[in-house]
């Protein structure tokens, strides 16, 4: 088992380089500029997966991939658009197929750190989706990181005309998640 933490990046919505799937990549960069190694399943991977159907055992190779990435990690970083104050189908469905995981020595998402995201167009979609977001991942017995990210890109623009991260206070958020999944997966360690 190798000494770097091993991160995946799950999130973001059939439209390339969406707000959500560059965040997690955000995060994800901050780790790696912290020594984890990390993977990314964003929306053209997620949207790959068949729909979850828990009746057939059959896993595409797609399916395969992702469950066992989630199985290696020692933290997760997961982000959802706010769609109408709710998880995106594409992400929902990606975290539905880790019941593969439910006899595993660690369960789930079990003792894994796991930071949040959620970029909305509002504040109130955004804090709802957040909270319904740790709401799963308790449910799956991972810990959520205290901080958790919300985009509000009504208010928010979050990436500059180079895809840099622009807003001081995201790179900031940015930081201090990927410290804490950081801290967390090192514990855990």
């Amino acid at each position: 088992m190798s000494a770097r933490p091993f991160i995946v990046g799950i999130g973001g919505t059939t439209r390339p380089g969406s707000s959500g799937e560059s965040m997690v990549r955000a995060v994800l960069a901050a780790t790696e500029d912290d020594g984890a190694r990390t993977a990314m399943f964003g929306g053209a991977e997620l949207a790959a997966l068949p729909h979850f159907a828990p009746e057939r055992g059959e896993r595409t190779p797609e399916q395969l991939a992702f469950v066992a990435a989630i199985r290696s990690a020692d933290g997760l970083v997961i982000g959802t658009p706010g769609y109408h104050g709710g998880i995106s189908g594409l992400v929902k469905n990606a975290i539905d197929l880790l019941e593969d995981l439910r006899a595993d020595e660690r369960v789930y998402f079990d003792g894994r750190a796991v930071g949040l995201i959620v970029v909305a167009a509002g504040w109130q979609a955004g804090g709802v989706t957040l909270q319904a977001l740790r709401g799963v991942v308790h449910a799956m017995r991972g810990w959520p990181t205290p901080l958790g990210i919300t985009v509000n890109t009504a208010e928010q623009k979050p990436f500059d005309a180079e895809g840099r991260l622009a807003d001081q206070g995201l790179r900031a958020q940015v930081a201090a998640q990927a410290g804490q999944v950081m801290h967390m997966a090192r514990m855990k360690r």
